[in-house]
């Protein structure tokens, strides 16, 4: 069993958590280990039993947990309590779970306590409303940096996860939230959709709704940066037809240019802004 186990990664059999790192502990290679091992115990079960029998129960507890503390390592558990909470309390509780109900049961618990973490952070992705911030390339969270213009009538928004059925409502509530949000009138929302590597059926039924709701308030949506598997699910949902035209921007610099070219906003960014500065300088 144990060498059937060797091919496939299992845990050896009849092994044991506090066992093995006191083998290891006292210098045990091979599993001559166990030979070595129960020819002792024979010895002392057949000759010494008078001698350990006056031994206190609490010096083979003290020897187990010397042992088995080697296999904790307090740096990793500091370091990621400094860099990361959540990891630190997701290996609390599989050391917790271990020692408390059993290695199987505890990595079980640790395992599903991992996949809830998962989920949850799935669940409740970081947003961002994108703005224009003078001497930055590019589109940024204006919630790092309040001095970002937004161009008016138009929502930037960067939801950063897959759309499944976890997080659908939560993104129809994250537009429809931005939008109230902007000042009026909005008229079109581009999402920044490069983190999207997903839409599931579910996700895809919440985005109806939600262009139903947008279309009620004549305001166009459009996905920029859409990854082309994704954009091929959308497609097969039949949700192409009610974006906006063009319904996938390569970039959000693009998206925001066609809805500028749409609608004749008047809008002057920084980069055009030095370009025509650098223009008159050399025409003088």
């Amino acid at each position: 069993a144990n060498v059937a186990a060797g091919f496939f990664q299992g845990f050896p059999i009849s092994s044991s958590s506090s066992r093995t790192p006191a083998a290891e502990a006292a210098g045990a290679k091979s599993q001559l280990t166990g030979v070595v091992a129960a020819v002792a115990i024979g010895l002392v079960l057949l000759f010494a039993t008078g001698v350990l029998a006056p031994l206190p129960e609490a010096t083979l507890a003290a020897i187990v947990i010397v042992a088995v503390s080697g296999l904790i390592d307090f740096e990793v558990l500091g370091r990621l309590a400094r860099l990361n909470r959540a990891d630190f309390g997701l290996a609390i509780a599989a050391l917790l779970g271990v020692a408390l109900i059993g290695v199987i049961p505890g990595i079980g618990v640790a395992i599903g306590l991992s996949i809830a973490t998962l989920l949850w952070r799935a669940w409740h992705p970081h947003t961002a409303i994108l703005g224009r911030v003078d001497g930055l390339k590019g589109y940024h969270d204006r919630e790092r940096h309040p001095e970002g213009r937004q161009v008016p009538g138009l929502v930037l928004l960067r939801f950063d996860a897959p759309l499944f059925f976890a997080n659908g409502d939560l993104f129809r509530e994250t537009v429809l939230d931005a939008v109230d949000a902007a000042e009026p009138p909005v008229r079109r929302v581009v999402v920044a959709s490069e983190p999207i590597t997903d839409v599931d059926t579910t996700a895809a039924d919440v985005l109806e709704e939600l262009l139903d709701a947008l279309d009620r308030r004549e305001i166009g949506l459009a996905f920029a940066e859409l990854k082309d598997p994704v954009k091929d699910k959308v497609k097969r949902y039949g949700l192409t037809d009610r974006l906006v035209d063009p319904p996938f921007p390569p970039t959000i610099g693009e998206a925001v240019h066609e809805y500028l070219e749409a609608y004749d906003v008047p809008w002057t960014d920084w980069e055009d802004a030095e370009t025509h500065e650098g223009g008159q300088e050399r025409a003088r």
